[in-house]
């Protein structure tokens, strides 16, 4: 494989924002004719606008402002409460709704398609393939697809430097959850973000679906309520049905979210380095086991472009396998897989 496929530079040329910033000028000088009346104004509007855009998208705690976002705040509670009542309530099929509602979201919407699809592009699937595993990732409660593909490809490019969304530099709990109850522009500010993810903003489909993000989860809710019912003994229908939406929905998102969170936290605290990559990514075994194959985060900060991220065979990697079951059935094509040479672990791109 040419080695450049995985580099982290090559694997998200929407980072450059080259569209966003020649809309930009073209808009300023509409405005304004006179600013392109020379070459050096209009070298000085391009680098002015450049500059500009560079601190709309500067993320990280410093430039949070200190703000809590309380619309996101109280979802959460509400969520957390939730999740404790579920624990009141099991039940087989409750359980049975949680694990399957889990995977769905978690495995294949976050990790197959969220992050190893639309982030990093490592394999392609049909177009109403990637809409339909993409509105099981907003089932997550995680934002819709441009919010998180814009924000992870931010994590990549400052990984652990200035810029990083949510580095354990700036704080544990803030890398953890603090980043996405208390940012200026991380949850409000898609449009913004957008920039990063050109590719996703002139997809239509995309565009409606992190428009309308929260309408699969309630969609599925309200199925689960239905299903709940329609199980329980009789006379038991509300409890059933409200039971089986507590464990399905609140204790699944809330369990997913801190999931997902420990990728940002845990492993870029604790695990093993196998590749020297210029941030603090590491290897972790039991985030992978919560992940479907996350939590071998030094493996994927090194070749961000592999769709498969447990790169030896005792790296357990559900992600990966869903991957190449499709692949297997004719849905998957062009799947990167990177190769660990034990004797020379360089990550991607490195000479």
């Amino acid at each position: 494989m040419n080695p450049t496929l995985l580099n982290p530079e090559v694997a998200a040329p929407e980072t450059r924002t080259p569209v966003a910033l020649r809309t930009s000028i073209t808009a300023h000088i509409a405005t304004h004719p006179l600013a392109a009346a020379s070459t050096a104004d209009t070298s000085r509007l391009t680098s002015d606008v450049a500059r500009q855009i560079k601190q709309d998208l500067r993320m990280g705690r410093k430039y949070q402002q200190g703000r809590i976002n309380w619309i996101t705040t109280i979802v959460m509670a509400l969520f957390h409460v939730g999740a404790i009542a579920a624990l009141f309530c099991f039940s087989w099929k409750n359980l049975a709704a949680f694990a399957v509602m889990y995977y769905l979201a978690i495995n294949v919407g976050i990790g197959m398609t969220y992050h190893r699809l639309l982030t990093h592009r490592g394999y392609r699937i049909p177009k109403w393939l990637e809409y339909l595993f993409t509105a099981c990732g907003t089932m997550a409660l995680e934002g819709g697809p441009i919010f998180w593909v814009a924000t992870h490809r931010v994590h990549h490019q400052n990984s652990d430097h200035e810029g990083d969304p949510h580095t354990p530099r700036e704080g544990t709990w803030w890398s953890h959850a603090g980043w996405i109850i208390s940012g200026r522009a991380l949850h409000s500010e898609t449009a913004l973000l957008g920039r990063y993810a050109p590719d996703l903003t002139r997809d239509r489909g995309h565009v409606w679906l992190s428009r309308f993000h929260w309408l699969p989860l309630t969609l599925s809710g309200l199925a689960q309520l239905a299903i709940g019912a329609a199980l329980a003994p009789a006379g038991h229908a509300v409890y059933g049905g409200v039971s089986m939406v507590l464990w399905g929905t609140f204790l699944r998102v809330t369990l997913g979210l801190h999931a997902t969170w420990l990728v940002n936290s845990a492993t870029h605290l604790f695990g093993t380095r196998r590749f020297p990559t210029k941030d603090d990514s590491r290897n972790s075994w039991w985030v992978a086991l919560l992940t479907g194959g996350e939590g071998w985060h030094n493996n994927h900060h090194a070749h961000p472009v592999s769709a498969r991220h447990g790169l030896v065979w005792y790296e357990f990697d559900v992600n990966y396998y869903g991957i190449w079951l499709l692949e297997k059935i004719g849905l998957a094509k062009k799947i990167q897989v990177a190769h660990y040479d034990k004797s020379n672990p360089k990550p991607a791109g490195s000479l």
